[in-house]
């Protein structure tokens, strides 16, 4: 299993790192690691054939699943439907989900885990163009 590692941490802001992602293997929820008060966010992997070894549901939290490698089968309730690369799938409470690979490369993907309705606000709402010189 990979391991999350510590690379940089201020009174405002964490950095880690799981490593290479095409190297990523297992089941890791980072917001231990980088402190996170809004969300979980997990980086989880399946080899071929295989899927998460259980259904779950959330009273609370909708899940956002990104595949960053690999393809296979999503289900929801009694609703299956293809996934790949590139596909972002929300998923809301109340309901049961899975997953399963069935490429013959291993599906890497990550899992962001928020409060559903909870985002009162976002980029184009929340954000404040700010002047500071810029360092990098």
């Amino acid at each position: 299993m990979s391991k999350i590692k510590t690379i940089n941490s201020g009174e405002k802001f964490s950095h880690v790192s799981i490593g290479s992602v095409s190297a990523f293997d297992g089941k890791q929820f980072v917001k231990e690691a980088t402190g996170a008060t809004s969300c979980e966010i997990s980086f989880g992997t399946l080899p071929t054939g295989a899927s998460v070894p259980f259904f779950h549901s959330h009273k609370a939290n909708e899940e956002n699943y990104i595949i960053l490698s690999g393809s296979g089968k999503f289900q929801v309730d009694d609703n299956i439907f293809d996934i790949a690369e590139g596909s972002v799938i929300r998923v809301s409470t109340d309901c049961d989900r899975n997953l399963r690979c069935t490429s013959t490369e291993t599906m890497t993907y990550i899992c962001i885990q928020a409060k559903e309705g909870s985002l009162g606000g976002y980029t184009m709402t929340d954000a404040e163009i700010t002047e500071r010189k810029n360092l990098l």
